[in-house]
């Protein structure tokens, strides 16, 4: 293709290419392989190959996107919204053509293979204190002779059999008051929301005695995906888990690339403010029609993220977080209405709470994972890592807590990888690789069989995140990669998996008829940008606590909870500590939402805890550079990791090809991401 061809980015997946002008979207996708649903072969019918266009700019990906990127509207894309109607912003693949270089989002509903959000709640024993609850009480008939209001009673009644209120009520409820207590003989169940601080509130009333159900939400809204719990209020039992992509996703991967659009584009925060409320709202109408439950049932909720998406959220511009000192609008535990943010298909008097932020880049996501692990009380000095698109590390014990976030950057979730996707049916998600033959086999998302088992029978479409790791890793522990990073030709490896690509090689880890997916040299710089920045910010909280090891390590967050610690150390994304020593703490931050949803004593404790928890700013850091280009080689240039070797014995191989270029591409590209 030529370079006047027009760029077509393609997200969430990230793929990328150019195509000649006047190509469908459809044609597109199908040539860059990107999972774009169709049924009814181009005609305008089935409409399953919708995606999302957004003119503007996109500095992150270089790209800046014209209105007339796509041609206009044609006579079976208007026939088709007068019928049926295309959400703002949405256009037919198949009938769209790309004229100059454009950004487009791939709806869930369009993608073949949804996304699996792997965000699943963790089993944990929770003491159940709800701050909304259920009080039947009988209330006076009103009396002429010692007059007083409805609600007034109401809450006497409260007071005289449950030792609570008085109850602030809202006018919608108001309204509602006097035809419930007469329908119901004056005998009332009423729901009442009790906040840690501030006025009991009435959220619901039904006459006589309600039998049926309270339930709340605990969302987790990352910069990637959106998850959602929904809970029974009286047991704790998690009824119904779901995710989706967040479709933020379409204006940046990672958050100061949505702080520079906002920077960069007038109104640009207005439109991610209304993107994640509107999805957060159909998560929450979804979750409770797949649980049968009535929206009117789901009472509340408790929302962590980190302070970007806090602020989009909350319709705050994040632009003061793109630029020292990292200044949050608030930091402060938020209590809302959820209409407040526009979270229409739940109770529509239902309250919304937010955890207190721990700084400009370490946020509510990071307060709430610990209140789920709580390193403050631990014997052990603990090192709880997040691993994400903004990796948010915690290092404690008794003695104190330290905090601070490092810019990992999309590429362990897919992005940014030659033959990457996110975690969906198709992608490989664990390697391993014969260190004599160099033969990998692997496993797919979708299929239990390894490759080289009888009944593997997967359609390979790509490879997520933590097969990306592990494949790194095998590469290492195989000799097929050195300590810097370089792969090895085929000579030099001894195996004709290895190809040339231009100055550098590739390592074959599937071929077919249909796709070759390989593991490139840009695919390994990606992976030790990201590593780097994670192991820098480790090290430095590790310093400013006089720490040479770490006695534990936590891996954290849906990522985190499908890395093997094995290929972690060998890449030296973690500090060394024995293997058994590592451990997975799943969603923490989901389970952190939970326990504030379920237990309102620990709102009140994980905002005194936060107080407690120094943040490191690895931003102005002086070592956090000097950390990054040491932590670039495999799994590090100067720390001996000596429990890893006790287990592992990594190939001294050394690939540089000296005057090829390899060399010098090494050393121009390890610097910390921005």
């Amino acid at each position: 293709m030529s370079e006047k061809d027009p760029l077509v980015v393609f997200m969430p997946s990230g793929k990328r290419g150019r195509v000649p002008k006047g190509t469908p979207v459809l044609s597109a996708a199908r040539r860059l392989g990107v999972d774009l649903d169709s049924v009814c072969g181009g005609r305008g019918i089935c409409s399953k190959c919708q995606v999302s266009f957004g003119p503007g700019s996109y500095p992150k990906l270089g790209l800046t996107v014209a209105e007339d990127a796509l041609s206009p509207w044609n006579a079976v894309e208007a026939r088709y919204d007068e019928k049926r109607g295309l959400k703002p912003g949405r256009r037919l693949g198949c009938q769209a053509e790309i004229l100059a270089d454009v950004v487009l989002d791939v709806p869930p509903e369009s993608q073949v293979h949804r996304q699996v959000v792997r965000k699943a709640a963790t089993l944990r024993d929770i003491r159940m204190d709800p701050a909304t609850r259920l009080y039947f009480v009988e209330v006076d008939a009103p009396d002429m002779h010692e007059p007083s209001g409805d609600l007034e009673r109401l809450n006497r009644a409260l007071a005289a059999q449950w030792q609570i209120g008085p109850v602030e009520a809202p006018l919608s409820l108001l309204r509602r008051l006097q035809p419930v207590l007469r329908k119901g003989g004056f005998q009332i169940t009423v729901a009442v929301h009790h906040a840690h601080r501030g006025p009991a509130r009435l959220i619901d009333l039904w006459p006589g005695l309600y039998e049926g159900g309270l339930y709340g939400l605990a969302i987790d809204l990352g910069s990637t995906t959106v998850a959602a719990h929904l809970c029974d209020l009286v047991t704790g039992a998690v009824i119904e888990s779901a995710g989706i992509m967040n479709p933020q996703i379409r204006f940046g991967e990672d958050l100061m690339s949505r702080v520079s659009y906002s920077m960069m584009n007038p109104g640009g925060d207005v439109e991610m403010t209304a993107a994640v409320r509107g999805a957060m709202d159909a998560l929450a109408g979804e979750i409770a029609a797949t649980a049968g439950i009535d929206p009117r049932a789901v009472v509340e909720a408790v929302i962590v993220c980190n302070p970007v998406m806090h602020h989009l959220l909350l319709g705050i511009d994040p632009v003061e977080l793109g630029q020292a000192p990292f200044a949050l609008a608030t930091s402060g535990a938020m209590d809302l209405a959820c209409s407040e943010l526009d979270l229409t298909r739940m109770n529509p008097a239902g309250r919304l709470y937010l955890l207190p932020c721990i700084a400009g880049h370490v946020g509510a996501d990071a307060a709430a994972v610990a209140l789920s692990e709580a390193p403050g009380e631990q014997d052990e000095l603990t090192l709880i890592v997040d691993v994400g698109t903004n990796a948010e590390i915690l290092l404690g014990d008794r003695q104190g807590v330290l905090a601070c976030s490092s810019p990992t950057g999309p590429a362990f979730e897919g992005a940014q990888i030659s033959s990457g996707q996110r975690a969906a049916p198709g992608a490989i998600e664990a390697v391993r690789i014969d260190p004599v033959t160099k033969i990998p086999r692997f496993r797919v998302i979708g299929c239990d069989a390894w490759s080289d088992e009888p009944g593997f029978d997967a359609a390979i479409t790509g490879i997520c995140g933590s097969g990306i790791i592990e494949a790194l890793a095998e590469m290492r522990m195989a000799g097929i990669l050195d300590p810097s990073g370089l792969i090895g030709s085929a000579e030099q490896v001894g195996s004709d998996r290895l190809r040339p690509e231009g100055r550098t090689q590739a390592y074959v880890l599937h071929e077919d008829e249909d796709r070759t997916i390989t593991v490139t040299q840009g695919d390994i710089r990606a992976i030790q940008l990201a590593k780097s920045a994670l192991y820098a910010g480790a090290r430095l909280l590790m310093d400013t606590r006089g720490a040479d090891k770490v006695d534990r390590v936590v891996l954290a967050g849906a990522f985190g909870a499908h890395i093997s610690p094995l290929h972690a150390m060998v890449l030296g994304m973690i500090p060394d500590v024995p293997l058994d020593h590592v451990t997975s703490a799943g969603n923490a931050a989901g389970t952190g939402a939970r326990i504030a949803l379920l237990n309102r004593a620990a709102r009140a404790e994980i905002e005194a805890t936060v107080t407690g928890i120094h943040k490191i700013e690895t931003a102005i850091e002086p070592r956090f550079q000097e950390h990054f280009v040491a932590a670039n080689a495999m799994p590090h240039a100067v720390d001996p990791f000596p429990e890893l070797r006790k287990i592992v014995s990594l190939p001294d191989v050394s690939f540089n090809r000296g005057g090829d270029g390899a060399d010098r591409t090494r050393r121009r590209r390890s610097r910390a991401p921005s």
